[in-house]
């Protein structure tokens, strides 16, 4: 599997005040087995359940606040 970073400053507030990270499917694929980690304070990923939005040829990560972590995607 493949990985990218996600940082706090990474995430921009939409109109639901959610944040949300936008990917391009060209980036991560179509999202089928993505799973979001989120680093906690002893410096490891937990899986969250983020909810998943997709828009044209976005994908969107939406989380009720910016956090640092990762997301894992087959490519």
């Amino acid at each position: 599997m493949s990985q990218k970073q996600l940082k706090k400053t990474d995430f921009a507030e939409n109109n639901e005040k959610q944040f949300q990270i936008e990917f391009k499917t060209n980036e991560i694929g179509e999202g089928i087995n993505l799973i979001v980690q989120k680093l906690n304070e002893n410096g490891e990923y937990e899986m969250l359940q983020a909810p998943v939005r997709r828009l044209n040829d976005s994908i969107f990560v939406v989380w009720d606040h910016p956090f640092d972590g990762r997301i894992l995607f087959d490519q």
